[in-house]
């Protein structure tokens, strides 16, 4: 089995939740992170799970979480910054501590979640980190003023953290989700006038599953693909790309 653990942030629910238990079925430690401090929801039975009750937007929270994980799984070889809010307002609307608290919760916590992992994954002699952020990074979204702003600021990090964090073996990378339906948006994503809309926009014409996004995170833990770094691959069903 591979040694170290993988953390992931926001692991209770949706994309988090798929994320940890796909790696888990691999057969990595899986560190969850999130408020609740619990296992993925849907968790099946023999996974290797470490449940840490932290805040991303908390500085000592993460600094002892990763002690935590240390201490538990001897090593950190990777990194899924998951956690992430999404609120829409009218932009005229938009009070500026609503959209710092949403930049902190979305894109400073990306930062800050990795300053924190860094001493433990050189000490572990590199590792990957992959960032999730979301297609709504490179179009405009009436009404998301804060939320595009915030993803657009996960695809900056990411590549500029891989750009200073090579030379010690670490590797950085942006997963961009599309619509994917989760339990927070279900009622949303099957009405039928959106399915419809949907259907005309996207190329593949429907919404993507979680198990989508946690099989192609966790492929880029399962290879040897130390090459890639930097980039975002944006996992959308085409739908920006054909806008």
């Amino acid at each position: 089995m591979p040694e170290g653990a993988i953390a992931v942030t926001g692991s209770s629910r949706g994309i988090g939740a798929a994320i940890a238990v796909e790696l888990a079925a691999r057969g990595f430690t899986v560190a969850c992170l999130s408020r609740a401090g619990g296992l993925p929801a849907n968790a099946p039975a023999g996974g290797r799970y470490i449940c840490v009750r932290c805040d991303v937007t908390d500085e000592a929270s993460m600094r002892d979480a990763f002690a935590r994980i240390g201490k538990e799984a001897g090593t950190l070889r990777g990194l899924v910054n998951n956690a992430d809010v999404h609120r829409e307002t009218d932009s005229a609307n938009l009070a500026t501590a609503d959209f710092e608290d949403l930049m902190r919760t979305n894109a400073t916590s990306v930062m800050m979640v990795s300053r924190e992992a860094y001493p433990h994954l050189t000490a572990a002699g590199g590792g990957r980190i992959v960032n999730i952020g979301s297609f709504f990074d490179r179009i405009g979204v009436a009404r998301n003023l804060a939320y595009c702003a915030s993803k657009a600021a996960v695809g900056a990090i990411t590549r500029c953290l891989a750009a200073e964090w090579a030379r010690d073996g670490i590797t950085v990378m942006n997963v961009a989700p599309g619509y994917i339906e989760t339990d927070l948006n279900r009622d949303t994503l099957r009405d039928e006038k959106f399915r419809r809309w949907l259907k005309g926009r996207s190329p593949a014409g429907r919404p993507g599953t979680p198990e989508e996004v946690a099989r192609l995170v966790a492929s880029l833990f399962g290879e040897d693909i130390a090459f890639l770094t930097g980039e975002t691959i944006y996992i959308d069903g085409g739908q920006a790309m054909a806008l």
